[in-house]
């Protein structure tokens, strides 16, 4: 089977988002976490492969290499067209990562030109006269504005795309996508005349993403979010899905969360309040040197081996602050990361084969812990929020990697069959 498109994910489960969005658009999906290298195979025969890289925060000159070693590998498994996928909520400072990536990625190829757009409707996020919008609001007004890494103050793509760039960006309006894939493509013609190297794009519902993906199936580098992602997945012919796979019935089932968005502590007290066992990780007494690591596998070595279990470093606004101002924002990340990632290791070991994990940096930390380079892509839980399936040491594992601000808030249980 030939591979159709290499996509390239800026953090875990941004990874894990835009893979099963291929597979709901007919593509069979394989999931690489980490700079691949010549030795990385591929899982199966695939029409579209995601290479997951952490290159969301880090600086731009190591995101860029990253990437462009990314597309490199991509390149040599046969695909013709490379995506770049960022979060549906343009999560970026005016430094980067997502213009000297994209930039990167295009002068590579040595393309001209290259489209964007965030937009991911069934997520809320739509793009409106170039303004990003969650649900109702205006980016700067929803709860990303408080994010702990990347705060988005600014709604305006153009604008913040500009200050990451030096080519000029312009915009393709929600009237122009709604004439069709053909006016979208003159539309992006007359922006390349005029020396318009970077075009964000309006999209209100799936079916404006749709026409935009119609619209791009000649451009080398495609960048946005997961729906531009399955928009353009719809336009490539396909031999079928994937058949499902279930989920493993033997071991344990526990949940790991590191994300402090609104929407995982609302997963996080719908979990508590279902009555199944939660422990949360005092990250502070960890920096101290306290064994927290020990604490936690002694409760967990106490439970019901029948249920599954939370264990969380996720915090309030308030709670998060109070830890920052002490460790730092930089050092209370990685302490959060580093307890998580050791605890996942710890509890495969004791048999759990049904694992959750919520957070781009904790999945990251997750993942590299438990050595699992590369996994198939099944069915999702919510959107953008899917089961993988991976081998590893101590047997199979079922992997669901969700972004923090994804999921209903009954996912926790939801998944794990204890709603």
């Amino acid at each position: 089977m030939t591979l159709r498109i290499g996509c390239i994910a800026d953090d875990f489960t941004g990874g894990t988002d835009v893979a099963a969005a291929f597979r709901c658009a007919g593509l069979r999906t394989a999931l690489v976490f980490g700079t691949p290298d010549t030795d990385t195979a591929l899982p199966g025969d695939c029409d579209a492969a995601v290479v997951a890289l952490k290159s969301r925060s880090t600086p731009a000159e190591e995101a860029v290499a990253d990437s462009l070693a990314a597309q490199r590998w991509l390149w040599d498994k046969g695909a013709a067209q490379i995506y770049f996928k960022y979060c549906s909520t343009f999560d970026s400072t005016p430094e980067g990562n997502i213009g000297p990536v994209s930039d990167a990625l295009l002068d590579t190829a040595g393309a001209p030109l290259t489209l964007h757009c965030p937009a991911s409707p069934p997520n809320g996020r739509t793009v409106y006269q170039g303004h990003l919008f969650v649900h109702d609001q205006l980016l700067s007004d929803s709860p990303l504005r408080h994010h702990p890494l990347n705060p988005m103050t600014d709604s305006a793509l153009v604008r913040l795309l500009s200050a990451q760039t030096r080519h000029r960006v312009a915009l393709v309006d929600w009237a122009t996508v709604r004439q069709g894939s053909a006016a979208v493509r003159e539309a992006l013609l007359a922006h390349q005349r005029e020396g318009v190297r970077h075009v964000i794009a309006d999209a209100l519902t799936d079916d404006d993403l749709a026409v935009l993906g119609a619209a791009l199936l000649e451009l080398p580098v495609v960048a946005g979010a997961a729906g531009l992602a399955e928009g353009l997945g719809h336009a490539y012919p396909t031999s079928g899905p994937a058949p499902a796979q279930p989920l493993p019935r033997e071991g344990g089932a526990a949940v790991l969360a590191g994300s402090c968005s609104a929407r995982t502590l609302e997963q996080i007290a719908h979990f508590y309040a279902a009555g199944l066992p939660s422990l949360h990780l005092d990250v502070l007494a960890a920096a101290a040197g306290r064994d927290v690591i020990g604490e936690a596998l002694a409760w967990y070595d106490a439970q019901d081996p029948e249920q599954p279990v939370l264990i969380y470093a996720s915090a309030s606004p308030e709670e998060l602050a109070a830890v920052q101002a002490q460790l730092g924002v930089a050092t209370a990340a990685a302490q959060v990361e580093e307890l998580l990632g050791t605890l996942a290791a710890h509890l495969t070991e004791r048999g759990v084969r049904r694992l959750l994990v919520a957070g781009g940096e904790t999945s990251g930390a997750v993942t590299t812990a438990l050595g699992v380079r590369a996994v198939l892509v099944g069915d999702e839980a919510d959107p953008g929020v899917p089961w993988t399936y991976a081998e590893t040491k101590h047997g199979d594992l079922a992997l669901m990697l969700k972004s923090g601000n994804f999921g209903a808030p009954d996912l926790f249980t939801r998944a794990l069959g204890r709603s």
